[in-house]
Parts: C-alpha cells; structure tokens; sequence
C-alpha cells in the first residue's frame, strides 16, 4: 500500500488537483490555463473546507481522467493513491462506500490500459477502507479488472483466502452466489485450474437450498448446474463429489431438457461401467454435444467400477469379478488395479496366487448417510 508524505504545506489532494489541472490545460495557453487552474483550485479548497469529501473526489477524477494517457506509471499511482486516501476522511462509512464506487468505476473503466498497474490501485483502495461491505464491493471490482484485463494472475492467490475474506465481509448469501460464480468463470479457461474453477461452481450450486426453488429454477442455474455435471464427468482426476445432493442440481432430473445430463451424472456417481455403455449407446450424440469423449468417459468408468467392487465388506475381489465387470481381458486386470492405486482410489494387495485383489481402504464416489454408517461400523469394530 503506497504512503503520502507531505513535503509541503499544501495538502496532497490540492496538489493533485493542481497537477493534474496544470497537465490537462497546458495545451491551452498560460491566458486559457492560468484562471482554469485556479478555479479548480478554489473549488477543491471549497470542497475540502466544506468537508465534501465526494464532491472533491468527483472533482479529482474527471481531472485525472483527462491527464491518464500523459503520466507516467508512477505518478499515476500516486495521483490515485492521494485520491484513494480521500475515504479515510470520510464523515461516514455510506460516504466512504460512495466515495470507493466513484474512484473503483473509474479505475477499470479502461482494464486494457495498464491493468496490472490499475489493479494495485484498487487494492490500495481496498485496505483504505474500514467498512467490510466496501472492501468486499472493491473487491468484486478487482475481479472484474482482472478478468477483462487479463491480469488474473494477480488476483489468484486472494482465491485461497477467500474463506476466511467471507467471514471478515460478512456478506449474505446472494452476495456469495454472486462471487463463487464469478471466480468460478474466471478460472475456467484455465486448464491448470480447472479443479479450482469446478469447486468454485459447486459452492455457487451450494448456496441454493431447498426453500430456494424460485430462485434455482432459473435457465441461468440450470445451466450452471449442467456445466458443473460435464466438468466433473469430463475430468480425469475427479472422482468424489456431492452435487445429487445440491437441490440446484437435483431439479434436473425432472427437466425436460437436461433430464438426460442428470441421469450422467447418476451413473457416474451411484454406477457401474455397464450402466454407461447403454446410456452410451442410446445417447452418443448427446455426449459428443457436451464435449465429452467416449473412450476417456470408459477410462473414468472402469476406476469407478473397480472402486465401487472394492467396497464390499471382505474387502476382497476376485480378478474375474474385475474382468467381467471392467469389460476387459483377463491379462489387463492388473493394469486396472495399479491404475487405481495411482490413481489414489485404491490401497490394495494383488495376491497373485489366488486372482484377488485385496482392498484395506477406498474412495467413496459419494459421502452421504451411509457412508456415515459405515465408517461408524469401522471405528466401532476398531474400539
């Protein structure tokens, strides 16, 4: 956060307004320029002894504004940096939230021009300011710079943080839907964080509860819903989930038009491998519609067939149980099972001797109920 240092007696903002004034009209004249300056100059001295603090910085923004294209980086910062400090004298936190929309709207009204320079700016902004509802307004605001700017690469490491910045904020739950979605979309487009960007839309999906239905049945939600479906069928490294839990998700099923989308999910979530051949068969088309690639969908399958096998009580598999129910050859059942121990899904034990696996722990593709109950089986049998 950049530090005014007065070195002289006339306050910063007045030198700003100067600055920026004398740049603007220096095309003009000494006889145009001279009695300009000095009228903004009364006027931001009236501003400023009449405690109009909003006033001033609408004053000192259309003067910035006409001189951006002309400073250098540097004094860019430090004209808005002056201009930024104008909220901590605020006579109160609605005129602080005010005085930061003005300076924020100004500030990504052109992101193409020195985003990530623009983007310092708003956050020097955001730790100006007292009320949490203003940081979190200045905060969405980065968000869209960056993202249009291109610059999002500045503003990811505050995603890690974003739990415990929603406590500090304390925002209601629309507010949250509003966030979630909007990281969620800023981060899609970026292969490597794709992960990032599905967890993101399932706490969007998350928000809406069952007392919510006016608002979840939305074409916006349902859509949003389905994009959740196809990224979780679609990724490699996904195999746990919750979203037939999420009633934003669950109305689905008896949509007409994604009804279908659900019932993917369904298998891929609750299945085994011959589930999805049929619905293959019988919906190839709507697969390759979403993207999706039949033999990485029969990859995906396979591990979650032979996870599924492996949470019987014995804990024990026979290689012809995997063989039959992978759709594989005899010789290709141990690839599967290494496969799903690097995979993570499995630790196991392939007793050679007897053609079986023998299964000490699993991924449950879903943890509801039931999986409660077993583990409290286990801890009981462990005691």
């Amino acid at each position: 956060m950049s530090t005014i240092v007065p070195t002289s007696e006339e306050d910063p903002a007045l030198a700003v307004v100067r600055f920026t004034s004398e740049l603007a009209w220096a095309d003009a004249g000494p006889e145009v320029a001279e009695p300009q300056v000095t009228r903004e100059c009364i006027e931001a001295q009236d501003c400023m002894l009449s405690l109009r603090w909003l006033d001033l910085a609408s004053l000192m923004l259309t003067s910035a504004d006409l001189v951006v294209s002309r400073v250098s980086d540097k004094d860019l910062e430090c004209i808005f940096t002056v201009i930024c400090n104008l909220v901590t004298r605020a006579s109160s936190l609605d005129e602080a939230l005010e005085m930061a929309k003005l300076i924020s709207a100004k500030v990504a009204l052109q992101p193409n021009d020195r985003p990530a320079l623009r983007l310092k700016i708003l956050f020097n902004l955001y730790n100006l300011l007292e009320n949490p509802y203003s940081r979190f307004f200045v905060y969405t605001k980065a968000l869209d710079l960056a993202a249009n700017g291109k610059v999002i690469e500045n503003i990811i490491p505050s995603f890690k943080k974003i739990d415990s910045l929603l406590q500090e904020w304390n925002i209601g739950k629309v507010d949250q839907r509003d966030l979630f979605l909007t990281i969620s979309n800023i981060l899609k487009d970026n292969k490597s964080m794709a992960k990032d960007s599905f967890n993101f839309l399932n706490k969007y999906l998350a928000t809406f509860s069952s007392e919510d239905e006016d608002s979840y049945a939305t074409n916006e939600t349902k859509e949003e819903a389905v994009r959740a479906i196809i990224e979780f069928v679609k990724s490699p490294d996904m195999f746990q989930c919750d979203l037939l839990d999420l009633p934003a998700v669950a109305q689905l099923e008896k949509d007409e038009k994604h009804a279908l989308v659900y019932q993917l999910l369904k298998i891929f979530l609750t299945e085994r491998l011959d589930a999805y051949v049929n619905f293959h068969t019988a919906n190839s088309s709507l697969l390759k519609g979403y993207g999706l690639v039949h033999e990485d969908c029969m990859t995906k399958m396979r591990l979650i067939t032979l996870v599924d096998l492996s949470s019987n009580d014995s804990g024990e598999v026979p290689y012809s149980v995997i063989k039959e129910a992978l759709q594989i050859m005899e010789d290709e059942v141990e690839y599967w099972v290494v496969k799903a121990i690097t995979s993570k899904l499995l630790d196991c034990k392939m007793n050679q001797m007897n053609q079986t696996v023998i299964v000490s722990r699993h991924v449950d593709r879903v943890f509801g109920p039931a999986q409660w109950r077993a583990l409290q089986s286990k801890l009981g049998v462990w005691r």
